[in-house]
């Protein structure tokens, strides 16, 4: 049961395999698309339903990961039956996957959390080792479309937290109508220890948490831009 994952309170599944590398992901042991054991849809279906009591009129469930995307074609049929069943759906996306079923998949769910983690290319590329082109073009469709979204934005020292980063990025999506939330996420390192257990070398040991002073900085460079700006 989530409350940091969508509106309300959530039943949070979390998928395997993803194709990015970001330094900082607390759930590395995600990554793998052949990691955990398998769950049918139809046991997700029955836990939401016997749930749906607790989740009021703003919670639901969100699926995260990993990159839930990467088995968009799996997930149609069960968001499909999630929503003949009345159940408020929100999707944890890095936005940079794109085809026919992923397509289909965005507009079966009720609300986006697209995860920007760097507005600068490059800087995106060396933070989680993909392009974000296909991120981007994900957050135009969502606002061509009307598709309400959250925008997230994990906030980390020296990689993702540089002012004309963030400007630019406001610059580029702060007229957008349909981000109805953006949440700055600060930088933890609560994954550090699956790292250690994996036998994984955990790239930003040297990067410190946020100060208060940093996430203030963050939070008002976004408020210029951005009307519904919570650090989380």
């Amino acid at each position: 049961m989530g409350t940091f994952d969508g509106p309300g309170l959530r039943l949070v599944v979390f998928l395997q395999g993803c194709p990015f590398r970001c330094l900082y992901c607390a759930n590395p042991d995600t990554i793998d698309v052949k990691g955990g054991i398998p769950t049918s849809p139809d046991e997700i279906l029955q836990m939401a339903i016997s749930q749906k009591a607790f989740f009021g009129k703003k919670g639901g469930i969100t699926f995260s990961g990993g990159e839930p995307t990467l088995q968009a074609e799996a997930l149609i049929p069960l968001f499909k039956e999630l929503k003949a069943n009345g159940i408020h759906i929100c999707l944890d996306s890095n936005g940079g996957i794109w085809n026919d079923k992923v397509e289909e998949l965005f507009s079966l769910t009720d609300l986006v959390l697209l995860d920007i983690k760097q507005f600068n290319p490059e800087r995106h590329r060396i933070l989680t080792g993909r392009g974000n082109e296909q991120t981007l073009h994900t957050a135009s469709w969502l606002e061509e479309q009307g598709h309400p979204f959250w925008l997230r934005y994990v906030l980390v020292p020296g990689y993702s937290d540089a002012e004309k980063d963030i400007r630019d990025l406001g610059k580029s999506l702060g007229k957008f109508k349909n981000i109805q939330r953006v949440e700055i996420l600060p930088y933890h390192r609560l994954g550090v220890h699956k790292y250690e257990a994996m036998g994984w070398d955990y790239k930003l040991k040297d990067v410190k948490e946020n100060t208060s002073e940093q996430l203030s900085h963050a939070e008002n460079l976004f408020r210029e831009y951005f009307s519904n700006v919570v650090v989380n």
